[in-house]
């Protein structure tokens, strides 16, 4: 069971977890709680995620995040922003870590740290007329989100270059062209569909879904040589699983299997 937070709103329906920023009235600015609530949050499904197989992340209102609350950040000393910024690497490394998919559902602007959590998503939807941005170098800092770490993964290091150095807005359908989107969506129907991928993942084997993620995740990391035995591990750890006998027994059987995460 999830606590309560301040600054999120979370639900589960079939074994899927919406979680939405909850500060509609700031545009979902980054604030240091928020920062502590989404590092809570991330953490404890890194630890047990219990029965939920999915994560959509979302936001409240018309943006889904302007990045870091500016207002609360003025007059901060040197100590005080670095200290803040700690909980907010934490959050976004958290994110990155956690076993089980994430789905961003970009319902508006996507502006620093909030580009930065769709980044460290899985994969990500958008709505039309949603804009994203890197802006940092605007205001006299950089990305600290993994934003230089995950925009090149995604489009490319040249136009990563182009986009965080410029701090120039780009529009939902050119995020989908150059990889940050995996589909734009009209807006009233970005959360149905978000909502019937997840579904559709949360139907699979929870441990081959978070073992084919790993694999992805580290492989990519690495030559092609260690990647393949990387996979060729986690696709072993599966082969003794109760999930794995199940799906074959379902199969033969012509029927849907019953996964248990076992």
């Amino acid at each position: 069971m999830l606590p309560a937070y301040s600054t999120l709103a979370t639900a589960v329906a079939d074994s899927v977890l919406t979680v939405t920023l909850n500060r509609p009235e700031a545009r979902n600015a980054l604030n240091t709680q928020m920062g502590r609530d989404l590092g809570d949050l991330w953490t404890r499904l890194i630890a047990d995620a219990g029965e939920i197989r999915v994560v959509v992340l979302t936001g409240a209102g018309s943006a889904f995040c302007a990045g870091g609350d500016l207002k609360e950040r003025d007059g901060m000393t040197d100590l005080d922003w670095q200290r803040q910024h700690e909980i907010f690497e934490r959050a976004f490394w958290s994110e990155m870590e956690c076993p089980i998919p994430i789905i961003a559902a970009v319902n508006g602007h996507a502006f620093g740290g909030g580009l930065e959590f769709v980044l460290a998503a899985d994969f990500a939807y958008g709505a039309r007329g949603a804009k994203f941005a890197l802006t940092e170098v605007s205001l006299g800092i950089m990305p600290g989100g993994g934003g230089t770490q995950n925009l090149p993964r995604a489009v490319g290091e040249r136009r990563a270059k182009e986009l965080i150095l410029s701090a120039k807005p780009f529009t939902a359908e050119e995020a989908a062209a150059w990889g940050v989107l995996n589909r734009v969506c009209e807006g009233g129907e970005l959360m149905k569909e978000a909502m019937e991928t997840a579904r559709a993942i949360a139907t699979n084997a929870p441990l081959s879904v978070r073992q084919a993620k790993r694999s992805i995740h580290y492989g990519l990391q690495s030559d092609i040589a260690t990647g393949l035995r990387f996979e060729i591990e986690a696709y072993n750890r599966l082969v003794p699983t109760e999930d794995r006998r199940e799906g074959v027994r379902a199969f033969n059987e012509k029927r849907k299997p019953v996964y248990r995460g076992r």
